[in-house]
């Protein structure tokens, strides 16, 4: 993921993108919540904050319900397509980013490397999905 303020590359962080089964949208969204410590809740069950928690330690949700940007418990992920659709970072990496993006900044989300992507990303592994944020306070 790429952090672009200005039309400027700032930062670049790894991160985990959907499984084949639960991809992650493309598409443009914007960040319309943001949580510290997040709880999890599914399937009839709530997981706290904490080391079991797979959100890890921040949630950055989406305008597309039940997406965002979070954290996770499991950091050998990372660089693999191995989320049900979210996009996962590092514990450090996600709150990093986290203190830089506000409620209202956009997301873009692309399933595809394409011509711009490549100049942020490189060439390396172009089948790769590649997300890039907008915005920053």
């Amino acid at each position: 993921m790429a952090l672009i303020e200005d039309g400027r590359v700032v930062k670049v962080y790894p991160t985990a993108v959907g499984r084949a089964i639960s991809p992650t949208p493309s598409g443009t969204f914007t960040i319309v919540q943001r949580i510290s410590n997040p709880a999890w809740y599914g399937a009839g069950k709530v997981i706290a904050p904490g080391k079991g928690n797979p959100l890890g330690t921040r949630w950055l949700g989406l305008s597309r319900k039940s997406y965002g940007i979070h954290g996770t418990n499991e950091p050998r992920s990372i660089g693999r397509n191995a989320s049900h659709g979210c996009v996962r970072m590092r514990n450090r990496d996600v709150e990093d980013l986290f203190a830089r993006v506000a409620v209202g900044d956009v997301v873009e989300l692309h399933g595809e490397r394409d011509t711009e992507l490549a100049q942020i990303f490189g060439e390396v592994n172009p089948s790769a999905s590649a997300m890039s944020a907008g915005g920053g306070q």
